[in-house]
């Protein structure tokens, strides 16, 4: 006769494998063993790049202050839009108005570089380029050929890391009939040299009017009598 283990042992062995008692493993040991699995690289062949987590986190930075901004401002993020419209148009305004930002002068802002030419090669360099359709290269060919005339004719004395301006202003006490179209070249020519003006025909042949003009002009006499 069987013992009553043996009948439950046997039992047992004949229950359907849906029916056996589950295995069950301890938590800790689990989770380590997902983390495990989960970390495999077949898991993360299309997770974002480190750059596009980067811009991600960005855009989502720019989407908060946004909000925060339409928040605090009146009427919402349709005010804060007419604020922005309105910096903006004011921008451009300013922008029309007083051309591109120059630049503050310094060594490599003055009007020649470092190789010296006479008045004469200046001239010939300005129209070479206005005759290629290179006017602001022109432009700037032209002022230069004016402020060599004037220091060959002794009207300036010759002085590295003269500006334009400084040009013009110290020209006009000698040239005194010139001295607003002297003021106007050294603006054109800082425009299109800092300014991000671009020269043109016109602009061109103002300057080269000017400097034929200076050549024929008799300079005032500043110093004391002979």
């Amino acid at each position: 006769m069987m013992s009553t283990g043996g009948l439950i042992t046997r039992a047992a062995a004949l229950l359907p494998a849906a029916e056996k008692p589950p295995v069950t493993t301890p938590r800790d040991p689990a989770r380590e063993a997902a983390e495990r699995e989960l970390s495999k690289p077949m898991y993360h062949q299309d997770d974002p790049g480190l750059f596009q987590r980067a811009l991600d986190r960005f855009w989502e930075w720019v989407r908060n202050l946004f909000d925060h901004a339409s928040g605090a401002t009146p009427g919402g993020t349709l005010g804060l839009v007419a604020i922005a419209v309105l910096a903006a148009l004011a921008v451009a305004a300013l922008w029309w108005r007083l051309g591109s930002p120059r630049r503050t002068a310094t060594g490599r802002d003055t009007l020649f570089d470092d190789a010296l030419r006479s008045a004469a090669d200046h001239r010939t360099a300005a129209d070479a380029n206005a005759a290629a359709g290179r006017w602001t290269e022109a432009v700037q060919e032209r002022m230069r050929a004016i402020v060599r005339s004037l220091e060959e004719r002794t009207l300036l004395d010759p002085r590295p890391g003269r500006t334009a301006d400084e040009a013009a202003a110290e020209a006009a006490a000698s040239l005194p009939d010139h001295a607003e179209a002297l003021r106007a070249a050294a603006r054109t020519f800082d425009d299109v040299t800092y300014g991000g003006r671009t020269g043109d025909a016109g602009t061109y042949a103002r300057l080269r009017a000017l400097d034929l003009a200076l050549t024929r002009t008799k300079p005032l006499l500043t110093g004391p009598p002979a």
